[in-house]
């Protein structure tokens, strides 16, 4: 690490690299420390959505709301490869919200947030059209309406190799374990996890963007062990085999006023989530529960034909959501929108501290830029804002031209098989040549580890994003987890060792 920066990020989840991503562009010198791997945490275990939350309008948080919507359409243009627009069927269930509220929600969704290229709410007929096919015959009617889908570890990856690419430093695996104000200045001590090795660094201010960790890090690093900010609320998600054939989403409204998604997820497979449940206890341990798997069971099977069955699951997940402790009754309650607490340690001259807590990925752009007009105020101005008009790495395209790019993949490499090429202009964009290089053959991929996955691809990920082990490369830079047996990954896992 750089021995003296304007800023020192903690944390590698999408707050903290968005954050170093805007910092870096406008000329701070920019470090950052993520314990784990990134997106290891909160920002790989959402609901893959960049939505504007049309559940929160219940709970009047009309800013949020707004603020989201207007993201949807800039992230979108940003990373056209990892984001993509996707139509949402809410079906009316006559028993619990009239369909009028349903559709004057709906009116407000699509007005509030400056939507241009996603297409408006319409009404369907569930009775008749291939959108009723999969439900109980009682749906009869419904409406769709737009938001976007997102491969959100990999968001978190693009704005971490941004920031790097313009001076930022990442150092993943390493944890701060000290830090302490010397005057106007930090100095931060970092270990990295593998090696021991403890190295120093100076900041002229902290950033904790910890996520459900940041009490922990205020209690050991800062020495502020009464930190009790944080309301850590467990979302977990179950994978099913594909329900249906179309390409929309479901949206399920449930007796006790929460809602769930069933998604089109990689794989011929259907995401369905998400739980809000308190959590307490170390993060790192989120679990989905019994009664979790039997909720998300039952609130899908209350609108779809066939049942879906705790022996249909393929795979689950859970992550602890890092809400601001706002004292809400019911963790579906609790703000979902971002906030920010300065620490100058009781004097106005020492080195500052920020601590966020909350956020959503959809508004992680905006939270930056929050944080910038903060940080301007603590430490000076260095550059104005330029992320709502930049892509992410590989995004340089329009928003509307993935086929335009997959035939070019498929002309400049016609060994390859189509859903592979598929995957990797999805996870790499127009960098996806930087995948393969000038590869003329499948024999010159090198290793093939299976499921799609090769060894020039495992070498990049290595060499460029941080890919350490296994987990690394088939759960948050791939899905490939879905396809490969435990015995292909430890072989990766085994070949990733060797050749570090």
């Amino acid at each position: 690490m750089t021995n003296h920066v304007d800023i020192f990020i903690i944390g590698g989840g999408i707050n903290g690299v968005g954050i170093a991503r805007d910092a870096a562009g406008r000329g701070y010198s920019v470090a950052l420390c993520e314990m784990n791997d990134l997106a290891s945490g909160t920002s790989s275990w959402s609901s893959k959505l960049v939505h504007g939350g049309v559940r929160y309008l219940e709970h009047y948080e009309f800013m949020l709301v707004r603020k989201a919507l207007t993201e949807r359409e800039v992230l979108w243009s940003a990373a056209p490869h990892i984001i993509r627009p996707m139509r949402f069927i809410l079906p009316h269930h006559k028993d619990l919200r009239p369909a009028w509220f349903l559709r004057l929600g709906l009116f407000l969704y699509d007005y509030i947030g400056g939507r241009k290229l996603l297409p408006p709410t319409k009404t369907v007929d569930l009775a008749n059209g291939e959108f009723g096919k999969p439900l109980k015959s009682m749906f009869k009617k419904g409406f769709q309406y737009s938001d976007c889908q997102v491969d959100d570890a990999r968001l978190v990856i693009l704005n971490a190799l941004d920031a790097q690419e313009k001076g930022a430093k990442i150092a993943v695996g390493h944890e701060c374990i000290n830090a302490r104000r010397e005057g106007k200045t930090w100095a931060i001590y970092t270990r990295d996890r593998k090696t021991g090795e403890v190295s120093t660094t100076t900041a002229d201010m902290i950033i904790n963007a910890a996520g459900p960790w940041i009490d922990q890090v205020l209690g050991k690093s800062f020495g502020q062990n009464d930190a009790r900010n944080v309301r850590m609320v467990q979302g977990s998600h179950i994978v099913v085999p594909k329900l249906y054939d179309h390409d929309n989403c479901y949206i399920f409204q449930n007796a006790d006023e929460r809602i769930i998604f069933a998604i089109p997820y990689t794989h011929d497979t259907t995401l369905i989530g998400t739980t809000d449940k308190d959590f307490e206890g170390d993060p790192g341990t989120a679990a989905i529960s019994y009664e979790e798997t039997e909720y998300l069971c039952d609130a899908a099977s209350e609108y779809f034909e066939k049942p879906v069955r705790k022996e249909d699951i393929v795979w689950t997940y859970s992550g602890v959501r890092p809400l601001y402790d706002d004292g809400a009754s019911a963790a579906q309650e609790a703000t979902r929108d971002y906030v920010f607490r300065q620490d100058r340690g009781g004097d106005d001259s020492s080195a500052p501290l920020i601590n966020i807590f909350g956020g959503k990925i959809t508004t992680y752009r905006v939270l930056a830029e929050k944080m910038m007009e903060e940080v301007e105020e603590l430490i000076g101005s260095k550059g104005k804002p330029w992320t709502a008009a930049a892509h992410l790495p590989g995004g340089d395209f329009p928003a509307q031209g993935f086929g335009d790019l997959l035939k070019m993949a498929q002309a400049r490499y016609p060994f390859m098989q189509s859903d592979h090429l598929e995957r990797l202009c999805h996870a790499y964009g127009t960098r996806m040549a930087m995948v393969l290089g000038n590869a003329e053959s499948v024999d010159q991929l090198g290793k093939d580890f299976g499921c799609g996955l090769w060894e020039v691809e495992v070498r990049y990920l290595m060499l460029n994003e941080w890919a350490s082990c296994a987990d690394d490369v088939v759960w948050r830079r791939s899905k490939l987890g879905l396809l490969m047996d435990d015995k292909q990954i430890a072989a990766l896992d085994k070949w990733m060792v060797q050749e570090a």
